[in-house]
């Protein structure tokens, strides 16, 4: 009996390091468009925590192939704090997938400079990861726009209910920033958000927002990809982009 226990126990090991692996690779006609992975699955090579060069020694999760932010306070920076790509991006597509647990609260930023200082999470424009109908943020700010798949505190998705999948399983995210300043949010493979960076619209949005005192907010020609430590359980996974030419 303790044979068959210790082979079933071996076989699960090796079915989880093949999940893994499956979940954090490019399929052929991915690696032909040109994505990489901007996550490896495995461990924090490309990764640090932001205004620092090492990765956070506390509050995140690597294991069996899912990067997790680990429950904490509930507040900004968490208990281990916002991690950012070591590289910066300027027009690309940024793939990822996610999985939020009950009342949770994250997100996906680009255009980090870290110029911005700050001692809460780091300034950037956010793909809000979000359980809308439990976190209290999805309450906040204007028409909805601190709600799931919203830039954050400045458009509001525009997301069919049809879309959305439960709390609990996975959603994909996708941002697509052209080279010509035109962003796009996607949900699930549905577009969700538009809008023109740097225009006078965006411009008019960011004068109505958290963010009006921060000096050409979301105008950086190049920043860093940013996952955000709200101290809530989150996880990703499937970290991929595409550089735009």
């Amino acid at each position: 009996m303790k044979n068959y226990r210790l082979i079933y126990t071996l076989l699960l090991g090796i079915c989880a390091v093949n999940l893994a692996y499956a979940q954090n690779t490019l399929s052929k006609d991915e690696k032909k468009a040109g994505f990489k992975m901007l996550w490896n699955g495995k461990d924090a090579t490309g990764w640090r925590a932001i205004f620092k060069a090492q990765f956070p020694a506390r509050g995140w999760e690597m294991k069996n192939g899912i990067l997790t932010v680990l429950a904490s306070n509930g507040q900004e920076q968490g208990s281990g704090g916002d991690i950012v790509s070591k590289e910066e991006f300027s027009a690309f597509i940024l793939k990822f997938d996610f999985k939020l647990s009950q009342g949770a609260n994250s997100g996906i930023k680009y255009f980090v400079t870290e110029e911005e200082k700050t001692n809460m999470s780091g300034i950037g424009l956010e793909f809000q990861v979000l359980d809308d109908e439990k976190h209290p943020d999805a309450k906040l700010g204007k028409n909805g726009n601190r709600k799931l798949g919203s830039l954050y505190d400045l458009i509001p998705a525009n997301k069919p209910v049809s879309v959305l999948k439960p709390i609990g399983e996975w959603n994909s995210g996708e941002v697509r920033v052209y080279p010509n300043n035109h962003v796009e949010h996607w949900l699930n493979g549905v577009k969700v958000v538009e809008y023109e960076r740097g225009s006078a619209a965006f411009k008019q949005l960011v004068a109505g927002s958290k963010y009006k005192n921060w000096k050409n907010f979301g105008e950086a020609e190049k920043g860093h990809i940013l996952i955000q430590d709200h101290g809530n359980n989150v996880s990703y996974k499937n970290i991929k982009i595409k550089i735009l030419k």
